[in-house]
């Protein structure tokens, strides 16, 4: 190994680390605000305000036109710099002004229509986003994990204590929306005092084919990704109405917290790590490796003491969400690991292909959501999410790493230590919930039993795989 791979190897080690600190420690804010805000707040609020967010998401995807991912990966960043921050204030921009005009059709159209005054008001992060696209893009492509940590630490605390005094107030879910915009205001002006960017805007036309040609694909592919994890919102809010909409965006929230912190580590530095990272798989196994360990156990305790820990948590009147938090807490292990391939294919130049899944992967959860959710209600809509990505997304992946140079034998060996880890510790927690009948017990000695499991058999491979990336002296 040469001394700027093994340098590049620390630098994304440690970027991910504290990429993995910042996670921990907001998605722990996260889930203390959420529980109070359950508390305050009603299901069927919780629907409404899934709605606005499902609008938001998708759109500020769409804005992006996959600027920020090309700035990471280029050779040459300050130069197209102006360019990409031209063309995302402008995406941005266009994109609140409709969002804001169509707030109420939008509403109604995805039958909730007390959801356009909150909808109009988050249109407004788009073009906040749009503006720091540049200082964010810097931020990721330096490692400084650090400088975004802070980012969101002060983003949290914003958010969280607008949110907070506006629903004392009586704000209701418009407190919600008001928040995410203060924090989008005070993030976006940090992000550029932290990457020492000026905002700098000009439009060189003889980049603008290769930046878009770039951009255009990864964008609608992070479209469909986004529509992929929002499409179930829009689908249960037109079958079941917004009440259940509520405990089943409670229980996705709820699988999202390791699975989030995961991903975010790993997406923090996959896109720099992987374009710069030489052969035809580019560290990836390691990468799927150290992902798959994490993910796999925190989606599966979460699934089987799902019951406890909303009861504990959230209260009693929140247990119809536990079913569906069963079977999220599966997928959002796989999530994980499509995360990584996601980046891997991007970094290498190949947005076409995940293009082509995120297609594939949408229309078979459309068509499976429909008939489940009919059938099954909001439980089903969950385990349709599992066979989809397991039956359908993975092996789809699989061929084109496979296409792309990628040995995929590799991938899975490196994996099959911490899956087989898994299982007892899964199995650890299911034996002390089907014994503790005290929710609060079964909980915390479900857990610490599968933690104990899980370390002691992983922590052989877990010294293997550190060996592999720590500096060579």
């Amino acid at each position: 190994m040469t001394g700027t791979e093994q340098s590049l190897k620390m630098t994304a080690a440690r970027g991910a680390a504290w990429s993995a600190v910042s996670s921990i420690v907001l998605r722990l804010g996260s889930l203390v605000v959420g529980i109070v805000l359950a508390r305050l707040l009603t299901p069927e609020q919780f629907g409404v305000y899934a709605v606005a967010l499902t609008v938001q998401s998708v759109l500020s995807t769409v804005s992006d036109l996959g600027l920020s991912s090309d700035l990471i990966r280029s050779e040459e960043p300050e130069k197209i710099a102006p360019t990409i921050a031209t063309l995302g204030l402008v995406s941005g921009a266009t994109m609140t002004l409709i969002t804001a005009a169509t707030s109420t059709s939008v509403a109604g159209l995805l039958g909730s229509p007390e959801a356009a005054p909150a909808i109009s008001v988050l249109a407004f992060t788009l073009v906040l986003g749009s503006i720091s696209l540049v200082p964010y893009s810097m931020l990721m492509r330096r490692f400084q994990q650090r400088a975004m940590f802070l980012v969101g630490a002060v983003d949290f605390v914003v958010s969280t204590t607008v949110t907070l005094v506006l629903i004392f107030f009586g704000f209701g879910v418009m407190a919600l929306a008001l928040g995410r915009v203060a924090a989008q205001v005070v993030s976006s002006t940090m992000q550029f005092f932290l990457a020492r960017v000026r905002p700098r805007y000009g439009l060189d036309r003889t980049r603008l084919k290769p930046i878009l040609a770039f951009g255009v694909p990864i964008a609608t592919a992070n479209l469909l990704a986004w529509g992929l994890l929002n499409v179930d919102n829009v689908i249960l809010a037109r079958m079941v109405g917004v009440t259940a909409l509520g405990y089943y965006v409670l229980a996705f929230n709820i699988s999202s917290w390791p699975m989030n912190a995961l991903s975010q580590s790993v997406r923090a530095i996959s896109m720099p790590y992987f374009s710069r990272a030489d052969g035809p798989s580019g560290g990836l196994a390691t990468v799927v490796a150290i992902g798959w360990a994490g993910a796999l156990p925190a989606g599966g305790v979460l699934a089987v003491l799902s019951a406890p820990l909303i009861s504990v948590l959230y209260g009693d009147r929140w247990l119809a969400a536990a079913p569906v938090l069963a079977a999220l807490g599966i997928y959002g292990a796989l999530r994980v690991v499509f995360d990584i391939f996601t980046g891997f294919l991007y970094a290498r130049g190949r947005a076409q292909p995940v293009l082509w899944i995120q297609v594939i992967w949408l229309i078979t959860l459309v068509m499976g959501m429909i008939v489940a959710t009919g059938s099954y209600g909001i439980v089903g809509a969950g385990w349709v999410h599992v066979i989809v990505a397991a039956a359908v997304v993975l092996p789809a992946y699989l061929i084109v790493l496979r296409q792309s140079g990628v040995r995929v034998m590799p991938l899975i060996r490196r994996s099959l230590w911490p899956t087989a880890a898994a299982i007892p510790a899964i199995v650890a927690a299911v034996v002390c919930h089907t014994f503790i009948d005290h929710d609060l017990l079964a909980l915390l000695i479900g857990c610490l039993a599968a933690v104990a499991v899980y370390a002691g058999l992983v922590w052989p491979w877990a010294w293997r795989e550190w060996r592999r990336i720590r500096p060579v002296r």
